[in-house]
């Protein structure tokens, strides 16, 4: 992938300002809603933000890291690495959402969570929308950042936060489907209870 640097920003950006709104609305729900789970091992709301909080907490102060010591000046275009792109891609949601096996350390499967989750992970965006605007004096391609995955690989810091930005999306995208059945279910249990 091939674009203008500011572009990616403004782009990553706009992502992460709607992903922050979206987090915003979920403070109107209740602890119910925000604790349902279709089953044990299926993931709550407070789930899912619990789990980019987890990923939020090892990559905000990476990506902060590399801005602070960046060398590199900005250049007007940025190109994606093989890899950075391959992971970046791969997190986006496709229709039926791909699943994927998670990392124990990561995994907030049946944590006591509150509405501190989302208050969290409100300030991580805000965290995020900041170091996305001070990323535009530097190269988003020859700044590196280690992974969570493995001290071996780096990737360029513009496919970091395509691949931390998607992942958000991946996830925000799972917090819609367990709304919605949430929602379903709730529908289904009043039928239940008043038949006709």
């Amino acid at each position: 992938m091939k674009t203008k640097s500011e572009n990616l920003i403004l782009e990553l950006i706009e992502t992460t300002r709607q992903n922050l709104n979206f987090a915003e609305t979920l403070k109107a729900k209740s602890n119910n809603q925000l604790n349902w789970k279709e089953n044990p091992e299926s993931w709550s709301i407070l789930e899912c933000l619990e789990h980019l909080n987890l990923y939020g907490d090892f990559y905000l102060p990476e990506i902060e890291k590399t801005i602070d010591n960046a060398k590199s000046k900005n250049e007007s275009d940025f190109k994606s690495g093989i890899l950075g792109n391959y992971f970046a891609e791969s997190m986006l949601p496709k229709a039926k959402l791909n699943k994927m096996k998670t990392f124990k350390d990561k995994n907030p499967l049946n944590s006591h969570l509150d509405t501190n989750t989302i208050d969290r992970f409100i300030n991580q965006q805000i965290k995020m929308l900041n170091l996305l605007d001070k990323s535009r004096t530097i190269s988003l391609n020859k700044e590196k950042t280690s992974i969570s995955l493995t001290k071996l690989i780096k990737l360029k810091i513009g496919d970091t936060f395509r691949f931390v930005i998607n992942h958000n999306i991946r996830h925000i995208k799972q917090i819609e489907n367990v709304a919605l059945k949430h929602a379903a279910n709730t529908i289904t249990q009043s039928e239940y209870a008043n038949p006709e």
